[in-house]
């Protein structure tokens, strides 16, 4: 009986190789590994005693050979594979312990070259994997150190390693090879101009198992891209309260991508996916209380991201009413200390909040299919702003435009966000008309709208959102122009001495 050892992570190899000898096993390993195990008293063999060849090419060349993949692939039940075999003098290899060079560990570091990075695209690990995964009915295949302990208990006890085993290892194997060789061509993919791959490959690895999905009969699993940046809802530490839900997460994820439109202090509040109020201000107590004061009613139990530490004196504001989650760079003692007093609180650490993306896509899932398109990450070209009123904006009024586009970006269409001194004071999310739209953000506001101003996430198609933007005593509008009634809408405007600013850049978000 031999087994070959050949790994980049050491966890426990020297144990699982030493109780694979003292079952009768023939150990057989490479570079690092022998050495390792070597050192630590474990009888092994180099793989140049095998092969009859030395390591060569820096190493790039070690397994790729007859005597290991013959070995390993060779069935046990059919004779003329054991003739073959036997005529070559190829002895069979009955486990295969892989892992293989540390390729995502590597790209991982910020300042990686793109030949260290080729250098640890790792080649005989996975072919010896697929081989032995290939061959899984006669040879156990093991490629995560978590199963060392269960392969010995099998073999101590039975003498061998059951089929039911030996097909589970060999499905890790491949989705570890899967996944690993989807990381390379996500990672080459990102160093190239090119828009879209033509074959796209995904990897992601399972952070938990969640209580349920959007509604109890629906089961749920949260996955981390193993591309994913610093900033990214995945790289969050959650520092109190029960564990997320799949809505939580949901939720939580829209609320940081609306938060990184902003530089400035700005809280975000967030309720089923849809920003409820979002305010910047001097400090970040001073956006909490605009973003709540928006609609006091939504923000209860819902959402609350945020891109500055959270301190005392917001912790206590937050703590007036309940909040599902509130998710921030950082807390201080003084913070967690007022905020942890509520048990049903989820607080979440993130940092690298208000980071952007890197070079992503944004997909969404289909029966059968997968929809891919670059994330909407621009809000608007300044060169393409246009003036198409009489009046000009004031520059309260285009802070306020700016501002409220921002926000309407990250609204279900049709999107309609008032605003007013850096906060939102009027938000008409998902209707199937645009008046509706509009309706919804007037009708709901808790403020007089008198010199507000008004975003939407598309054009105008007809003339009557003016209108009764212009009746809520609304000033300033940005849209993105564009439908063939432009003209009504730019006279209506003129008539109550509207300003409107055209962007050219639509946001639907769906």
């Amino acid at each position: 009986m031999r087994a070959l050892i050949s790994v980049s992570d050491k966890t426990g190899i020297v144990e699982f190789a030493q109780a694979l000898c003292e079952l009768g096993y023939q150990v057989i390993s490479t570079g690092g590994t022998f050495t390792r195990l070597a050192d630590n008293g474990v009888e092994v063999t180099g793989i140049s005693d095998i092969t009859g060849y030395p390591e060569c090419l820096d190493g790039r060349v070690k397994t790729l050979h007859p005597a290991v993949h013959g070995g390993i692939l060779a069935m046990r039940d059919k004779p003329d594979h054991m003739k073959q075999i036997d005529d070559l003098n190829i002895k069979t290899i009955d486990i295969v312990a892989i892992n293989l060079y540390p390729f995502k560990e590597t790209i991982a570091k910020p300042d990686v070259s793109l030949e260290e990075a080729i250098e640890n695209i790792d080649i005989g690990g996975p072919a010896m994997l697929r081989s032995a995964g290939k061959n899984y009915k006669d040879v156990a295949v093991v490629c995560d150190p978590a199963d060392y302990t269960a392969i010995i208990d099998e073999l101590k006890e039975t003498g061998s390693v059951s089929q039911d085993t030996k097909f589970r290892l060999a499905r890790k194997a491949f989705e570890h090879t899967a996944a690993y060789d989807a990381v390379i061509a996500q990672y080459l993919w990102r160093q190239t101009a090119a828009e879209v791959p033509e074959k796209l490959t995904l990897t992601f690895e399972k952070l938990q198992d969640l209580r349920y999905g959007e509604n109890p009969h629906q089961k749920a699993v949260y996955y981390k891209d193993v591309g994913a940046w610093r900033g990214c809802l995945a790289n969050a530490v959650q520092i109190h309260g029960k564990e997320l839900s799949f809505n939580n997460i949901n939720d939580t994820n829209g609320a940081i991508e609306a938060l990184k439109e902003f530089e400035e202090p700005t809280v975000v509040a967030v309720k089923h996916a849809t920003p409820c109020g979002v305010g910047s201000g001097f400090d970040i107590l001073a956006a909490y209380k605009k973003a709540h004061d928006c609609d006091p009613t939504s923000i209860f139990g819902g959402i609350v991201a945020a891109n500055r530490v959270i301190e005392a004196g917001t912790a206590a504001e937050i703590n007036k009413i309940y909040i599902e989650i509130v998710i921030a760079p950082d807390f201080t003692q003084e913070a967690l200390d007022i905020l942890m007093k509520k048990q049903n609180i989820r607080l979440l650490k993130l940092e690298g909040i208000s980071d952007k993306r890197e070079k992503q896509m944004d997909m969404k899932k289909t029966r059968g299919g997968l929809l891919v398109q670059e994330y909407d990450d621009i809000v608007f070209n300044e060169s393409e702003l246009t003036v198409v009123t009489d009046r000009i904006p004031t520059e309260s009024e285009m802070r306020d435009m700016v501002f409220a586009m921002k926000v309407v970006k990250h609204v279900k269409s049709n999107a309609i966000v008032l605003a007013k001194d850096g906060m939102t004071v009027g938000v008409g999310p998902g209707q199937v008309n645009r008046i509706w739209a509009v309706q919804n953000a007037i009708r709901q506001s808790n403020f007089d709208l008198k010199a507000s101003v008004l975003a939407s996430d598309a054009y105008f198609p007809f003339d009557d959102c003016v209108e009764a933007a212009a009746e809520a005593g609304i000033t300033a509008i940005i849209q993105p122009g564009g439908s063939k009634n432009d003209a009504d809408s730019i006279k209506k405007a003129n008539e109550f001495g509207i300003a409107m600013v055209f962007t050219g850049m639509r946001h639907f978000k769906h």
